[in-house]
C-alpha cells in the first residue's frame, strides 16, 4: 500500500509538473498611484480587460494620498512605476538617479473662462482674478506666462491678482464668478466645459508657440532604468499592456460607460472628459517628442530657474526611456 501510495504521489507529481512547464508566472507590477487620480481610469481598464495578463505581467495598483507619497515609494523601492514629468524625471537624473519616462499623457491645463465673459485672447486677461492650480512653478502657468510676456509684453504674475489652489476649490470658485479665468488640471477644466466654459488657451497652445513642433506627454510613467534591465520584460510588459488599454479606451464608448462611475461623470461631461483623455494619447514617435520636451525645457528653465530645475539647464540624457527609440 505505501509503494502504491509513493507512486500514485510520483505520478500525480510528473502530471503536475507536465502542466506548468510551459506555463510561467506572471511578474508583479506596483504601480503607485494617486488614490483619486485619473491614471486609475487607465489602470481599472486595464485591469478590467486583463491586459496585464495578456502581455505576462501582474498589475498591482498601490494607492497613495499625495504626490510626495508615490516619489518617496519610488525611490524606496516599495513600487515599481508612478506616474510624474519628464522636468522631474531629468531633474533627478541630473543629481544622480536613474529615473526614466515613457509618455502617458498629453492632455493639459487651459485657461478656461465662463462661456460669455468678454476675456477674447491672452491680453484681455490684464488686470484679471486668475485662478492656478499646481503653484507658481506649475509648468503651463510658466509656458502660458512666457507666451503672454513675449507677444504682449505684460507679466501675468505680476500685473495681475492670482488665487493659487486646490483645483477643485479653484473650479468652484470659477464657477461662482469669483474669478474672472482659472487655470487648471486638464479634468477639471474638460468638467468647465461641459457646463459651458471655454477655452481660452491651453497649456500646449503656449508650447506650440514656444518651440515644441507637436504635443508632448505633460506626465508619464517612470520607474528605475536598473528595475527595467533587471525586469525587461516586465517593464515592456507593462508599457505595452498600457498602450493595449490606451487603445480600448480611444475605441471603445462602451468601456466609457463601464467607467462613468470610477470617473464620477455621465452625460455630456463624461462626454467631453472621454474625447479630451483621447486627445491626449500619445502617438508621435518617441525621437520627436523627446526633442520638444527637450526645448521645452530650455523655456522652463529660463523662466522658473533653479527653483525648478536645480542645476541642470538643459534636459538630462536618458529622461525619456531609450527603449523607446527601439519603437515602443
Amino acid at each position: 500500500m505505501v509503494a502504491l501510495r509513493a507512486c500514485f504521489f510520483t505520478l500525480f507529481s510528473l502530471l503536475l509538473m507536465s502542466v506548468t512547464a510551459g506555463q510561467s508566472v506572471a511578474e508583479t507590477v506596483r504601480v503607485g498611484v494617486l488614490k483619486y487620480g485619473t491614471v486609475n481610469w487607465e489602470l481599472d481598464a486595464l485591469k478590467n480587460a486583463e491586459l496585464d495578463k495578456a502581455n505576462g505581467i501582474d498589475v498591482e495598483i498601490v494607492p497613495f494620498a499625495g504626490e510626495d507619497a508615490t516619489n518617496v515609494a519610488l525611490q524606496a523601492g516599495a513600487v515599481d512605476v508612478i506616474v510624474s514629468d519628464w522636468l522631474w524625471v531629468s531633474r533627478q537624473r541630473s543629481e544622480g538617479s536613474d529615473l526614466t519616462f515613457v509618455p502617458y499623457s498629453s492632455s493639459v491645463g487651459a485657461i478656461m473662462v465662463k462661456g460669455d465673459s468678454e476675456i477674447a485672447t491672452l491680453a484681455d486677461l490684464k488686470g484679471k482674478k486668475i485662478g492656478v492650480a499646481g503653484g507658481p512653478l506649475d509648468k503651463s502657468w510658466l509656458l502660458i506666462q512666457g507666451l503672454a510676456k513675449r507677444d504682449y509684453g505684460f507679466d501675468l504674475a505680476a500685473e495681475n491678482d492670482i488665487a493659487y489652489g486646490a483645483p477643485p476649490l479653484l473650479a468652484e470658485k470659477a464657477r461662482q464668478g469669483e474669478l474672472d479665468a482659472v487655470l487648471n488640471f486638464w479634468h477639471y477644466c474638460a468638467r468647465l466645459e461641459a457646463e459651458g466654459f471655454r477655452r481660452l488657451i491651453s497649456a500646449e497652445d503656449a508650447a506650440s508657440a514656444l518651440g515644441a513642433s507637436g504635443p508632448v506627454a505633460a506626465i508619464g510613467y517612470v520607474f528605475h532604468e536598473k528595475w527595467a534591465t533587471g525586469s525587461p520584460d516586465a517593464a515592456m510588459g507593462f508599457v505595452k499592456a498600457s498602450r493595449s488599454t490606451k487603445q480600448l479606451l480611444k475605441d471603445s464608448d462602451a468601456e466609457w460607460q463601464r467607467l462613468a462611475p470610477k470617473v464620477k461623470a455621465e452625460g455630456k461631461a463624461l462626454i467631453v472628459l472621454r474625447d479630451r483623455f483621447r486627445q491626449g494619447i500619445p502617438s508621435r514617435p518617441a525621437a520627436e517628442e523627446e526633442a520638444d520636451a527637450a526645448v521645452l525645457y530650455s523655456v522652463l528653465a529660463e523662466l522658473g530657474g533653479k527653483k525648478l530645475v536645480g542645476s541642470s539647464m538643459t534636459m538630462a540624457p536618458g529622461t525619456y526611456w531609450p527603449q523607446l527609440q527601439n519603437g515602443f
